[in-house]
């Protein structure tokens, strides 16, 4: 997607204003970056579970210094279960932006809702679809009169579910799908029989797993495993945040996605080890595992992100295909309106930084 210019008068007005930004968005009641001392813009940004690893850039981002770095304020927060969803509350104006799953640009498009991602972090959805002895699920052609746990209905691990289903000719109708949340209760779902497989995340996957409880019988959760599953690589963790928003805060948006492109950078040159060190203690040590079960599972789906913050070539495509063959977008969809890959190459080409992935054009 391409972004609009600035004009230049607007340009010369924002440098005498040392940087201030405007308090009003396109949409009434809208939380819009306001400025601190010295003119250094806040974003509120909502995360998908804040603690799960295909969310860990943003943490990290705050832990390494980069937010500070490049001169924008994240106030970080995180969604909880049975609570507002991170894109909703983004879409609704509690926050500025959200740390979801790309494929909800596609979906609010078809709702009539102008939403973009500005920055992609991974190219595959970090889930891997762990399931009892007993069930006998070894793909979506399994699926067939099972129980499935979800992170919750209309989540993205809901339309990955039905996917692997359909896509195997297993009619969404023919299994059931219950929303486990992550973590503990997912756990829990897993061992208490409430279900046949559960799809999850690591840290959770690497819990199951050393509770021998379920192994993990379909991989989405690097590059490679969601190509082979899916087809192509599918874009998941991004930041995503309002046409109008973005349109009107751009100085502040750029500032971002600086932070979080040098952030994959920093991913993607540190090992497993390197990354957790700089993590708050209880994301990578708690009841559910140890430092040394965290560090092992980021280092076997380390691959899932994405080193320049670039959304790959054929990776809205895919994700558009997998919302039509579920059902869950009908019509035509105009992809280039739902990311922009204009932040993430200034932010590489201003550092320096060396690119690998192919970007995306705009028909994804």
């Amino acid at each position: 997607m391409s972004r609009r210019p600035v004009a230049v008068a607007a340009s010369i007005l924002t440098v005498l204003a040392l940087g201030a930004v405007s308090a009003c968005s396109g949409n009434s009641g809208s939380t819009s970056a306001s400025s601190g001392s010295g003119g250094t813009p806040t974003v509120k940004l909502m995360v998908g579970g804040i603690d799960k690893q295909i969310y860990l850039p943003y943490e990290l981002a705050e832990n390494l210094g980069y937010y500070k770095k490049y001169g924008v304020k994240v106030e970080l927060s995180t969604e909880q279960d049975g609570g507002v969803g991170a894109e909703e509350a983004m879409a609704s104006g509690q926050v500025d932006m959200a740390g979801a799953w790309y494929n909800h640009t596609i979906e609010f498009q078809a709702k009539g809702k102008a939403v973009e991602g500005i920055v992609q972090l991974s190219g595959a959805p970090g889930e891997r679809e762990m399931c009892t002895s007993k069930s006998g699920v070894h793909s979506g052609a399994d699926f067939n009169g099972k129980t499935l746990g979800i992170t919750d209905l209309g989540s993205g691990t809901d339309t990955l579910t039905q996917f692997l289903a359909v896509k195997k000719g297993v009619e969404t109708s023919q299994f059931h799908r219950i929303g486990v949340g992550g973590g503990s209760t997912a756990i829990a779902a897993l061992q208490n029989g409430k279900v046949d497989c559960v799809m999850t995340t690591q840290p959770t996957v690497a819990a199951i797993e050393k509770k021998g409880i379920g192994t993990s019988t379909i991989d989405l959760a690097t590059t490679a495993g969601a190509t082979a599953a899916m087809g192509g690589a599918y874009p998941a963790a991004s930041v995503i945040a309002r046409t109008d928003w973005v349109n009107s805060h751009q100085d502040a948006t750029q500032k971002v996605v600086d932070a979080l492109v040098a952030t994959m950078h920093w991913i993607n040159t540190h090992t497993a080890a390197d990354i957790a060190n700089e993590l708050p203690a209880s994301y990578v040590q708690n009841q559910l595992v140890t430092k040394a079960d965290y560090i092992s599972a980021l280092t076997k789906d380390k691959g899932q992100f994405l080193p320049d913050g670039l959304m790959p070539a054929g990776g809205p495509t895919t994700s558009l295909a997998t919302e039509k063959l579920v059902g869950a977008v009908k019509g035509s969809v105009d992809l280039s309106k739902t990311f922009t890959n204009d932040f993430a190459i200034k932010a590489n080409k201003t550092e320096g930084f060396k690119t690998t992935t192919t970007p995306a054009g705009p028909n994804g």
